[in-house]
């Protein structure tokens, strides 16, 4: 039996990129899409395509140079997204759109041209990355929020529909993680780190790794077979936590707020 395909989207950085090397050092064979060419290179067995996913047609030439390559997908990841933080009254149209097109329309796009192929073998698993943005409300975040409740429902409903032959669709809910997005969205003054590390009951960020981790799990039909339609949430407890911020930090040991990177 051959080795299982991999496609991940927005993979030339942060969570995409840990987890197109994790997937990879487990033996996957890897096809990632992204618009930039990584800072560093991937490894032999990752099949890099330049492209825009929220084109139909870049995605259907990227999926006919994967399928070219490999005759098969038994994994996608959708993974590619940008984030706009600006009071909701500011939000201009084409931004909110923009935010949408990447977030949640790609992923559909990425769904239905590789999970016609997984539908037809009988077998498959997507995960989508989705946020705790899109479990509650974060301020100044309309856009964003909107975009990621939305790719939880996609999921939900892809999951309803897909489940009975075969592919199972899930969603990674990622708390704030220490990547190149959080470094820019923390450049334009709107919060920083202590925000996050004071706010999270273990006290750090995650790191790409913590994300990746959870993303290979779902991905894999060994380890979780049965789970479909399921938002896995790594958030270090943040949407566990209704303790107003004295209560919480006195629950913590003494290292548990030291260092957030």
């Amino acid at each position: 039996m051959s080795e299982p395909v991999a496609v991940i989207t927005g993979a030339a950085q942060g969570i995409g990129r840990r987890t197109a090397d994790l997937l990879a050092s487990e033996g996957y064979r890897m096809a990632v899409i992204d618009l930039h060419e990584p800072a560093h290179a991937f490894a032999d067995n990752v099949f890099l395509h330049l492209g825009d996913i929220t084109q139909e047609t870049s995605v259907a030439e990227f999926a006919d140079a994967v399928f070219a390559r490999y005759g098969q997908v038994d994994v996608l990841v959708n993974n590619a997204g940008i984030s706009h933080i600006a009071p909701a009254e500011t939000i201009s149209a084409a931004d909110y759109r923009r935010v949408l097109e990447v977030n949640l329309v790609a992923p559909f796009l990425l769904a239905k041209v590789f999970g016609r192929q997984m539908l037809d073998a009988g077998s498959g698993s997507i995960v989508n990355v989705a946020s705790i943005a899109g479990t509650a409300g974060v301020g100044d975040r309309a856009a964003y929020n909107a975009s990621k409740h939305g790719l939880i429902g996609l999921t939900r409903t892809l999951a309803a529909e897909w489940g009975g032959r075969g592919v199972r669709v899930n969603a990674v809910c990622p708390g704030w993680v220490k990547t190149e997005m959080d470094e820019a969205d923390q450049a334009g003054g709107s919060y920083a780190d202590e925000d996050i590390t004071r706010r999270v009951p273990m006290g750090r960020f995650a790191i790409p790794e913590d994300i990746a981790q959870a993303i290979a799990f779902l991905a894999d039909g060994r380890r979780s077979g049965f789970v479909n339609g399921h938002t896995l949430v790594v958030d270090g407890g943040w949407t566990a936590d209704a303790s107003w911020e004295r209560l919480r930090l006195s629950k913590r040991g003494d290292t548990a707020a030291e260092g957030s990177r």
